[in-house]
This record gives C-alpha cells, sequence and structure tokens, in this order.
C-alpha cells in the first residue's frame, strides 16, 4: 500500500521565534518536504478555495473566527485514489490547541477505517495540543500514532527528530 503526505501550511507573514517574518515556505510544507524526501510518500497540499489572510494578525482573527463556529472551510480539491493509501502523514500548524479547521475538512471527508494517521504539527510552544484526541474523535477506526511537534522555527533544521519519529 502507499503513504500519503497530507499538509496544510501557511506562508506569507507569521510568527516565528517570537517576532513576525514573512515566510517563502510555511513550516510545515518545510517538514512535510523533509519527510517525502525521506519516505517517498505522495505529497498533498490542503489548501482552501477562500485563504487565510497574508497579514499575521488578520489571519489569526480569521482562523480563530472559522474555529469558534466550527466552520469546514472548502478545499480546492482532494487527493485522487485515496482508498490506496494505507498510511496518512497529517501535517498542520498548531492554531489554538488543535489543527486549522480547514484540516477537519479533510479529515471528515475520507472514511479513515483501517488507516494508520501519523500527525505531525509545527507550532510556537504549544506542542500538539488537543488535535491527536481531536483526529480520534473525527476518524475512531483509524489507528493513530503518536504525533511529532517541530517548533516552527527550527522546522528547516528538523531532520534528525523527524528521523527519530519516523522510526
Amino acid at each position: 500500500m502507499a503513504e500519503l503526505i497530507a499538509y496544510f501550511s501557511r506562508k506569507h507573514q507569521n510568527y516565528v521565534n517570537g517576532m513576525l517574518k514573512n515566510l517563502e515556505v510555511g513550516n510545515t510544507e518545510i517538514a512535510a518536504g523533509i519527510i517525502q524526501r525521506l519516505t517517498g510518500a505522495d505529497l498533498f497540499k490542503l489548501e482552501p478555495v477562500q485563504e487565510y489572510s497574508r497579514d499575521y494578525n488578520e489571519c489569526i482573527a480569521e482562523a480563530q473566527m472559522d474555529q469558534r463556529r466550527g466552520a469546514r472551510p472548502e478545499l480546492k480539491q482532494y487527493p485522487e485514489e485515496f482508498e490506496k493509501y494505507d498510511t496518512i502523514y497529517l501535517g498542520f500548524p498548531n492554531y489554538w490547541s488543535t489543527m486549522p479547521m480547514v484540516v477537519f475538512t479533510f479529515l471528515e471527508h475520507f472514511d479513515f477505517t483501517g488507516k494508520t494517521i501519523c500527525p505531525f504539527c509545527t507550532h510556537e510552544g504549544s506542542g500538539m495540543g488537543s488535535s491527536e484526541a481531536d483526529i480520534r474523535r473525527l476518524c475512531p477506526a483509524a489507528k493513530l500514532k503518536k504525533g511529532l511537534a517541530i517548533r516552527g522555527g527550527s522546522a528547516g533544521s528538523a531532520e534528525p527528530e523527524i528521523r527519530r519519529w519516523l522510526k
């Protein structure tokens, strides 16, 4: 069976190591790229139809409003032939102690029965938060591996940590 890395990442203005930085590539996308290089898994970026603002403060206000109202933002597309994948590496930045709502949309779109979900997140101090419990609630018939929390500002140098997690 095949492996898939499905991830949501946000470039543009982000909070990194205590300050706002403009990122050409989001931290979660960097981590997903490392996982892809180490595993050979297929890569799929979760992209909402309505993107969040490029401005950090506007983005967090939009994302927090989505979370408060339980939004399920529409995705531009979904992976084809999802049933062929038995392992899903699920990547996202930690937004207020869980996954961005676009990741909820993805998880609710497919049947994860019998699949293994390996979550990884980037964060600036809050770790995995409640995301593993949320995944377990949304995908009760999936096998959930212990998640990997990567400091966003250190994503580019996280290969040793990612290698240990993959074993």
